[in-house]
């Protein structure tokens, strides 16, 4: 059984196409018998792809940062909640706990998520890629700035020793090899 995290949106406005490939995701972690580790908000895609894990069988774990917890507003799906005190240790956590990382589309939060892996990666915290889920092309801008970032010199290493990019869950699967 591998660790999946799951790097998503909270917001409960955004186009539904994004929530059903935050399902699809969680339906894909379940039915392969692995577990989920996502931030526990029961809140926009976060709540959807758990959801969707806990529906077809697999453990659910949430690091829940206390500002969430005194909003009220975790899940109530998490088989085990990890506490953390900020956003910052909660990264920290997930990635830790992580065997596999995951990022669907979201908003500056799971950008902060992508690049506090992508630099723990360049410095040697962790060996581990951060798959960008590239639903409808949202991460289109982004990889181009990246690319950019590395043309000019501003990354230790190439792109691919930090991203790769699925747009299928075909893709996925392959990149994350399970």
């Amino acid at each position: 059984m591998k660790k999946i995290c799951v790097f998503c949106s909270a917001s409960e406005v955004i186009d539904p196409s994004y929530a059903e490939s935050a399902r699809e995701i969680g339906r894909w972690i379940g039915e392969n018998r692995n577990c989920l580790v996502y931030g526990g908000a029961a809140l926009g895609l976060m709540e959807e792809v758990a959801k969707a894990a806990k529906a077809s069988g697999a453990e659910v774990i949430g690091v829940v940062p206390s500002k969430l917890e005194e909003n009220g507003k975790v899940s109530n799906l998490l088989d085990i909640t990890i506490p953390s005190v900020n956003l910052s240790d909660r990264k920290d956590k997930m990635a830790e706990l992580a065997d596999v990382l995951i990022a669907l589309p979201g908003g500056v939060g799971t950008i902060d998520e992508i690049f506090h892996v992508v630099a723990a990666v360049s410095i040697g915290y962790y060996s581990k890629k951060i798959i960008l889920y590239n639903v409808n092309g949202f991460y289109d801008t982004l990889l181009k700035f990246i690319e950019e970032m590395n043309d000019k010199g501003f990354m230790r290493h190439p792109v691919s020793k930090y991203i790769a990019v699925a747009r299928t869950l075909t893709e996925l699967n392959e990149i994350a090899n399970i």
